[in-house]
């Protein structure tokens, strides 16, 4: 009985002993003290708590979107005739390559042939009105001239010896003299009217003419034809109509594309011409780096999205339109900003702040103010200086005044050699 009741003794014992072990990991653990990863014995007794710190560092540090694209035509247009005719010739077919200025169809127009041959038989009928009112003009100057002298002979030798010529002679010489002028006078005004008269069927002229050159239909600029629409014989109609029919070819410029980029409300504000963005295209896997070229500076109402623009050079014409491509836009970049990693950051109470390892190894903390952030950087606009070493992760653990000893945090190795994220 009493071996028993020793051995009753004992197990009591060492339950009472197990829970007080237990007990006293539990307030360890509730307490915040060093867990068996942050903290090893020394020989002594002594533990070392470990912490894992980030130094501060100047870095290129950007607010990122990562969004699909669609690649479109740089330009791209219908081309339709000015004028309705048949179809002559057309030289062309879909996928062709075109250089600007080139011709791709022929129109034949009955109608304005007549009107340009009309135009040019009126110019030449004007040109030789001009000369019959210069050869009138010539003859009344002649007429006017003999009138002129003989009305002033008249006048003088009566003033030499007056009662010699009959005053009737003198009235009628001097009237002719003047109805000659007035002769003269009408003469020019009818060179004047011939002269505007072949100036509007020169006009007439240019007009028709100008139609006619809108009978061949060339390439506005280099591209590619992405569809046809008429076929030799064909009626088209005039473009300038207001029952316009079908375009005669669709030419797109892409030996530079517009990659379209939807960026949402939160980040479109701060946008800006040149910002830097990472593209990967899907279909090719192409790989390059672009900058922002122009946004419509205005949010499109059914999807709360601003329409950003990166120029892309395509002299090759690999890339074709309607292409998607996964676009990182770095905006509202701050180059050479002190930063932290994220994980360093704490919130509390509408304070944010870090936890500083001081040169003494000591844990303190400090309030910051906070800048531009990206994925996993943000850049500190006061609180800390270059060089400082911050805890990164597990910021509940330590306690001010608290001697760690730090360890270069993972966090922070990762992708040293990139400036933005």
């Amino acid at each position: 009985m009493t071996l028993l009741r020793n051995l009753k003794l004992l197990l009591w014992a060492c339950a009472a002993v197990a829970i007080l072990i237990l007990a006293l990991v539990v307030i360890r653990v509730r307490t915040g003290g060093p867990s068996r990863a942050s903290a090893d014995n020394t020989g002594d007794g002594n533990q070392v708590v470990y912490a894992a710190v980030a130094m501060v560092k100047r870095q290129t540090v950007a607010n990122s979107l990562s969004i699909a694209g669609q690649f479109v035509p740089y330009q791209n247009v219908e081309l339709h005739a000015k004028e309705a005719g048949y179809i002559r010739n057309i030289y062309v077919d879909i996928g062709d390559r075109v250089h600007q200025g080139q011709v791709l169809a022929v129109l034949e127009i009955p109608e304005l042939v007549a009107q340009v041959d009309a135009s040019k038989a009126a110019v030449h009928h004007a040109e030789e009105e001009i000369q019959r009112a210069q050869s009138n003009v010539m003859r009344a100057q002649a007429d006017n001239v003999a009138l002129h002298a003989n009305a002033d002979r008249l006048v003088s030798a009566d003033k030499a010896r007056p009662g010699l010529i009959a005053q009737q002679e003198l009235d009628d010489a001097t009237a002719k003299d003047r109805a000659s002028q007035a002769q003269v006078d009408a003469a020019k005004s009818a060179l004047a009217a011939a002269r505007q008269q072949l100036a509007v069927a020169k006009a007439d002229q240019e007009r028709y003419s100008a139609l006619m050159d809108y009978s061949r239909i060339v390439a506005p600029y280099d591209g590619v034809v992405t569809w046809r629409f008429s076929d030799t014989g064909a009626l088209v109609q005039a473009g300038t109509s207001t029952s316009s029919g079908l375009p005669v070819v669709t030419l797109a410029q892409v030996n530079v594309l517009r990659l379209r980029v939807p960026v949402p409300e939160s980040l479109a504000a701060k946008v800006k011409i040149g910002d830097v963005a990472d593209v990967q295209v899907q279909a090719t896997g192409e790989h390059f780096t672009g900058k922002v070229s122009r946004f419509t500076d205005a949010l499109d109402p059914s999807t709360r999205t601003m329409q950003v623009e990166i120029d892309v050079p395509n002299p090759s014409y690999h890339l074709q339109p309607g292409m998607y491509a996964d676009v990182r836009l770095d905006a509202n970049s701050r180059p050479d900003a002190l930063t932290v990693p994220v994980e360093a950051i704490q919130r509390n109470d509408n304070k944010t702040s870090v936890l500083v390892v001081d040169p003494e190894n000591r844990v303190q903390t400090r309030e910051v103010k906070l800048g531009v952030q990206s994925s996993n950087k943000v850049e500190i606009l006061a609180g800390l200086n270059e060089g400082e070493k911050v805890i990164v992760g597990n910021l509940g653990a330590y306690q001010p005044g608290e001697v760690v000893t730090p360890k270069p945090s993972v966090v922070a190795s990762e992708n040293p050699g990139k400036e933005a994220d």
